[in-house]
């Protein structure tokens, strides 16, 4: 006989009573005061590996980030659901900067680059499996396959930044004079250390010529571009 699966559940809420419990000792007001508004100054894109958590990592609280996740970071401009969270952050919450955030030893870009992906994760990782076809020399001349899978994590985050402020959203947003930055990152699971690919684009005009110097710099180094 299968178990009782809601019992698995009983830890959560333990833990949750005593995070709620945390929370008001350290701060009376916060959860009423969260309640009423939240403005986050950041929007984060980044990865849905459970090893990855937004706010954990760069250290803000419940209402200081905005998020959204996906396999492998990936932003498509055929996503309703990137896209919706992505200006309903621009127009309602008024973010000033946006994060991409891929993280290294991704098992999506591994499965692109390995195409061991099937079914829709086959159709989701697409743009990667493309961006590996691009730059597979260069790939493939590193002779370590954990570090040609690191490469791509880096590619995959850039690719993603350009693709994002390609979007209507940010256009609009951009034509309209708004203060918003865009920013690729890369999370090191082995470290817990968070990189700068230094890609950080404050204007469509800037877009093309950023994404470029910073694909160029990462691919002229064959291991991690930062390290």
């Amino acid at each position: 006989m299968p178990g009782d699966l809601r019992v698995d559940l009983k830890p959560l809420f333990e833990h949750n009573r005593i995070w709620a419990q945390k929370m008001r000792e350290r701060q009376p007001r916060f959860f009423e005061d969260l309640a009423e508004q939240q403005i986050p100054k950041f929007l984060w894109i980044g990865c849905s590996d459970s090893r990855v958590p937004a706010n954990e990592i760069i250290g803000l609280q419940p209402g200081e980030v905005f998020v959204h996740r996906n396999v492998a970071n990936i932003i498509s401009l055929t996503d309703f659901n990137c896209l919706a969270t992505v200006q309903y952050a621009v127009d309602v919450l008024k973010v000033l900067h946006i994060i991409v955030c891929g993280h290294y030893g991704c098992g999506g870009v591994q499965a692109a680059l390995g195409g061991d992906a099937v079914g829709l994760v086959n159709n989701w990782l697409s743009p990667i499996a493309e961006a590996f076809e691009t730059y597979r020399e260069q790939i493939e001349a590193i002779a370590d396959p954990v570090q040609r899978v690191d490469k791509l994590c880096e590619i995959n985050v850039i690719m993603q930044v350009r693709n994002l402020c390609r979007s209507a959203v940010l256009r609009e947003a951009w034509r309209n004079g708004r203060e918003l930055a865009v920013h690729g990152l890369i999370y090191g699971l082995q470290d817990g250390i968070l990189r700068d690919l230094q890609v950080n684009i404050v204007s469509l005009a800037t877009t093309e010529v950023v994404c470029h110097i910073a694909l160029k710099r990462i691919l002229a180094k064959p291991g991690r571009v930062v390290s």
